[in-house]
């Protein structure tokens, strides 16, 4: 019976990522541009965290998304907080559809025939119809997982000992509501699921085994379990994202705390709620008030905390301290995380973009140290040397995050469309790699000229900045066709960009050409000339390269 309990479930558990992942993929570019409008308004902030939550049956999910977010610096600090309280209160809506459905009639018997829909509808030629077939069969599985764990749970009605052994911890006052509230904390970090832990505290609480009390402090417990997930998300984030990981615990603790201290008054307003919403003196009446309960306490907890704002802000920032590592100011990542698990995958595709935005204004700082380089003294150079080195490395350190990134998302769980952009990615990332290597093979060659002697005329460096100038405005090109993304229909800026490049490169080429026949003593000079110019044209082979695979994306 142990065994099928823990196979139910690992399938209520499947079921769940399942249900979430199909409605995450349903709501597609929808569910971003909903999360996007988040405002520095913390009431906004909660309706968001709500609203998303409440989409996508994941308050995990949602957290963990709030935390990339923060450390992308998409979202402040007390921006993120009213998010995660709205979470919160969207993700009641679980208890609620269990004890709702799960309870008073056998669903399992419906989740079987309704498969059968979901299946129909996950064989669909049409992207969205797929995902919610995928999201049709995480319900039912879901369902199933809830039948299966309450006909397998043993019956320690027929075992005096065990049940005497659980009822015994109720009845103490204060520290039987503690322990309740540890155990509904280990089990919920155990399973790394609020969901589930609550589920089976209902079906604890409806087989009689624990009364409403004790269920009622599991279900705060769980409300301090589900807040690991986020701190692992975040342990390899920056400081802010590890402060709002600390925040949505606090938020918790802080509500658990003055539930307990006002425990019994807190039961009869539950009690209270239930008998006049009309759902009193029913067999069903303990599941609906744990569910009442849990949606009462978030919502009253962020009705006083949401004022407070400021004041947990503050304190999260004196406990969680920057380490050695974040006061590096060379440019890193902004909109999405080192390690970890991906758990929104079409929200981590909108991230990656972004951050390949974001890569793109990386790549163009260099070329002005190309320029800084040239003009350079010899008594500066060797700085503007450092500093392509230094792009060079950064920028290979941003591609293999990214490409890493791109790697931890499930593809399987993608839509089409953007399992289309994650593929057109990797070559983006690649191409924006090898324009930091040009902007330190640039910095190279300048060097060796310098150790033999060779110093670029006035004449030539005007035209290298000539050079220089049609590259910067490929990268506008670029820069411009990166943020359209999904709405780019044209690269006419960027193929007229590379024609620009391409007849300066070839115009100069041929004048310096003629010219070396008539100065043969400038041979050498001319020689690193025209390298130069060739490495530069490259760095606009590269660039328009780009716009080809945003163009392809979009075509796709």
């Amino acid at each position: 019976m142990i065994i099928t309990l823990v196979g139910a479930l690992g399938m209520f558990l499947f079921g769940m990522n399942m249900l979430s992942s199909g409605l995450q993929k349903a709501a597609g570019a929808g569910l971003r541009k909903f999360v996007a409008s988040i405002t520095s308004n913390p009431f906004k902030g909660v309706l968001t965290g709500l609203g998303v939550t409440a989409a996508i049956q994941s308050s995990s999910a949602t957290t963990v998304m709030v935390v990339s977010f923060v450390s992308a610096g998409i979202l402040t600090l007390t921006q993120a907080i009213g998010v995660i309280m709205g979470a919160n209160i969207g993700t009641t809506m679980t208890a609620w559809i269990v004890s709702l459905f799960g309870f008073k009639a056998d669903i399992a018997t419906l989740a079987v025939p309704l498969m059968a829909v979901g299946f129909l509808l996950s064989i669909s030629k049409k992207n969205k119809l797929r995902s919610i077939g995928e999201a049709v069969v995480g319900f039912c599985l879901l369902f199933l997982g809830l039948s299966f764990m309450k006909s397998s749970i043993p019956d320690l009605g027929g075992n005096p000992e065990a049940l005497s052994f659980i009822t015994k911890f109720s009845g103490k006052g204060i520290a039987s509501v503690l322990f309740f509230v540890i155990v509904g904390t280990v089990l919920t970090i155990i399973l790394q699921s609020s969901s589930a832990t609550v589920a089976l505290t209902l079906i604890f609480l409806d087989m009689g085994y624990i009364g409403f009390d004790m269920a009622a402090a599991m279900v705060l417990g769980e409300n301090i379990g589900t807040t690991i997930t986020a701190n692992i998300a975040a342990a390899m984030g920056n400081v802010n994202a590890r402060r709002a990981a600390l925040a949505h615990t606090v938020f918790n603790v802080f509500g658990v705390f003055w539930v307990v201290c006002l425990f019994r008054p807190f039961l009869s307003l539950i009690s209270l709620i239930i008998n006049n919403i009309g759902l009193g003196g029913s067999a069903q009446t303990p599941l609906y008030s744990i569910s009442m309960l849990h949606t009462v306490f978030n919502l009253v907890n962020t009705s006083i905390l949401i004022w407070f704002t400021p004041q947990i802000e503050r304190i999260v920032c004196r406990i969680v301290k920057p380490r050695a590592s974040e006061t590096d100011e060379s440019p890193k990542l902004m909109y999405i995380g080192k390690g970890g698990p991906v758990s929104t995958p079409e929200l981590a595709v909108s991230e990656a973009q972004k951050e390949i935005l974001h890569f793109g204004q990386v790549v163009r700082e260099d070329l002005e140290y190309i320029r800084m380089a040239v003009r350079a003294s010899e008594h500066d150079f060797s700085k503007w040397q450092e500093k392509l080195i230094k792009y060079e490395e950064v920028t290979d350190n941003i591609e293999y995050e990214i490409a890493n990134f791109l790697n931890r998302i499930d593809r399987s769980t993608l839509s089409e469309t953007s399992n289309t952009k994650v593929r057109f990615m990797y070559r983006i990332i690649s191409e924006m790699e090898s324009l930091g290597d040009s902007g330190e093979s640039i910095g190279r060659l300048l060097e060796r000229a310098r150790e033999h002697g060779q110093k670029i005329s006035e004449k030539h460096i005007a035209e290298v900045e000539s050079m220089i100038d049609l590259i910067s405005d490929a990268y506008e090109a670029m820069a411009t066709n990166l943020k359209l993304g999904e709405n780019l229909t044209n690269i006419d800026n960027a193929y007229h960009a590379e024609r620009m490049i391409n007849d300066r490169r070839s115009y100069l080429r041929e004048i310096e050409l003629k010219l070396v026949g008539e100065h043969p003593e400038a041979y050498f000079e001319s020689v690193f000339y025209l390298d130069f110019l060739e490495r530069l044209e490259e760095m606009g082979d590269y660039i328009i390269n780009i716009s080809q695979a945003l163009l392809g994306k979009t075509e796709n």
